[in-house]
């Protein structure tokens, strides 16, 4: 909330709409068909947000580390069923913020709504971003961007998850990481 810029009296008003959650891993803050809402803050731990594909293969969109916020938008603003999944890869302490919360808090203190459209414009730019890469860039750039965006994540989870994200297979993954560990590039 500091980064809102809420002083304690503010913070006091709106902290009976504060819930925090503790998901173990492997269990789903969202499953397909269902309507998304909440966004979700994570304070500890990791999620993926992600789509299955014809073929039952996964296709991750987003990691979600400490101080991330994820979400279905589409589904939490038109109020449609989901065709995504947010599940925890580990366990994770996520603090859950729906419409109220952002009324209430916008209500009390008018700059966050300033606050809240930056982070929306900002994930926007994310995205475009994303797609452009997805499009036109190399495994090796699109491997590039991934380590630069979540620098610890490609610790905490699997090599067939950042394939996924990736958009390539784990073997073209492997290929890459071979060839930039020859050009001693080190990530860590």
């Amino acid at each position: 909330m500091e980064k809102c810029e809420l002083s304690r009296d503010e913070i006091a008003q709106i902290d009976h709409l504060i819930i925090s959650k503790t998901v173990e891993k492997g269990e789903f803050l969202l499953k397909e068909g269902e309507i998304c809402n909440h966004s979700f803050f994570v304070e500890k731990g990791l999620l993926r947000f992600y789509a299955l594909n014809e073929e039952g293969k996964e296709n991750i969109l987003q990691f979600a580390t400490e101080n991330w916020i994820v979400s279905d938008r589409g589904s939490a603003y038109f109020q449609q069923p989901s065709t995504y999944y947010i599940d925890a890869i580990e366990p994770t302490t996520v603090v859950m913020i729906n419409q109220d919360f952002i009324n209430k808090v916008t209500e009390i203190n008018p700059n966050f709504r300033v606050h809240n459209e930056r982070l929306l414009q900002n994930h926007i730019r994310s995205l475009y971003k994303r797609v452009s890469l997805l499009l036109g860039a190399s495994a090796k750039t699109r491997y590039l961007d991934f380590i630069k965006t979540y620098p610890d994540v490609t610790l905490r989870v699997p090599q067939w998850m950042i394939a996924s994200y990736l958009g390539v297979t784990p073997e073209s993954l492997s290929r890459v990481r071979k060839a930039l560990a020859k050009e001693n590039f080190k990530p860590y």
